[in-house]
């Protein structure tokens, strides 16, 4: 399969900005989740529409619209989140066939144990668990408004 980093990266840190901005019944504006990434909207519409399609996003389209997360944040595993842009079908997408025989039986190999290592140890880690590192280290997730019962 060999993995993407820039994109893999790229979705983790959308899903948790999305889950860190997000409020209750509200969404985040893909603008505002290119801004505070530093990508450009259209560099991250892809990666949003494949997390949507995999049901860890969900949206909301109109001048109010935007994401909130799919599932609860405990249900959502990063090795999810990177299996969204990939494809999820495990399959790579260089040719099959090897330059050199030290690239198909050497090389090769070892890239697909440290992604099979890398992907086990992203299947352990939840959403949830990054906005607890979030608050571990002093990031304040924004308050959401007051609610306003005027008649």
């Amino acid at each position: 399969m060999l993995l993407r980093r820039d994109r893999a990266m790229t979705a983790v840190s959308i899903v948790l900005d999305v889950a860190f901005h997000a409020g209750r019944g509200s969404t985040v504006p893909a603008g505002d989740i290119a801004d505070r990434l530093g990508e450009a909207r259209r560099g991250i519409e892809p990666v949003l529409q494949s997390l949507s399609r995999a049901g860890i996003l969900g949206s909301t389209r109109g001048p109010k619209g935007g994401y909130r997360l799919g599932r609860a944040a405990r249900d959502i595993t990063l090795a999810e989140v990177v299996a969204a842009i990939n494809g999820g079908d495990g399959e790579s997408e260089d040719p099959v066939e090897s330059a050199s025989p030290l690239q198909a039986l050497v090389v090769r190999p070892l890239w697909d144990e440290l992604e099979a290592g890398m992907l086990e140890t992203l299947g352990q880690r939840t959403v949830a668990e990054m906005l607890r590192k979030a608050a571990a280290h002093g990031l304040r997730r924004p308050t959401p408004e007051a609610l306003n019962f005027a008649i």
